[in-house]
């Protein structure tokens, strides 16, 4: 099944020149859906994997049901002040700005072996906002895990060049 297929464009927004990719499209189609899921699963099946780490909120779809179908742990970051419990945070730039992301203190154990998933990398700075969060509580990246890459932005790269593997089920150049 091509995933790249059932992902929606959306020109212009969230402002003018920026192409969207909309992954709803995808996770509205069951089969479409379970697609994409079981060939995330099939590539890390047999690895050591103890956590799924996901990035708020579109990662949450996708890592949830990975970490399911690998029978591990599942560990959300969000953005600051949503997690009810001891936090350690991580304050990273954006284009014009700052955010910060957090993830519960005792959420990942020192040596545990951790797969990022989110939807899209882009730029890739919530990525590594997350890497060093994982890093920060002891965590290992086994890969940086994501359905759709934009490689003309420089995320990929950008986790690249800091020794992360980095794996997407589709590009779209041109962003």
């Amino acid at each position: 099944m091509a995933i790249k297929s059932l992902i929606r464009t959306i020109p212009d927004y969230p402002k003018p020149g920026i192409m969207f990719r909309d992954i709803t499209t995808l996770i509205g189609d069951s089969r479409g859906f379970q697609a994409a899921i079981d060939e995330l699963v099939a590539r890390y099946d047999g690895q050591t994997v103890d956590k799924v780490v996901a990035i708020e909120a579109r990662g949450f779809i996708i890592g949830a049901p990975i970490a399911h179908q690998l029978r591990v742990g599942f560990v959300p970051i969000r953005k600051k002040g949503k997690l009810p419990g001891d936090t350690i945070e991580h304050h990273y730039d954006l284009e014009y700005g700052t955010d910060t992301v957090e993830i519960h203190n005792d959420a990942i154990a020192a040596g545990e072996k951790i797969l990022l998933v989110d939807d899209l990398i882009a730029t890739g700075g919530t990525a590594e906002a997350a890497i060093r969060l994982i890093e920060m509580s002891g965590g290992e990246i086994v890969e940086c895990c994501f359905l759709v890459d934009l490689p003309d932005v420089g995320g990929r790269g950008r986790l690249e060049r800091l020794g992360y593997p980095v794996f997407a089920l589709c590009e779209f150049e041109g962003d």
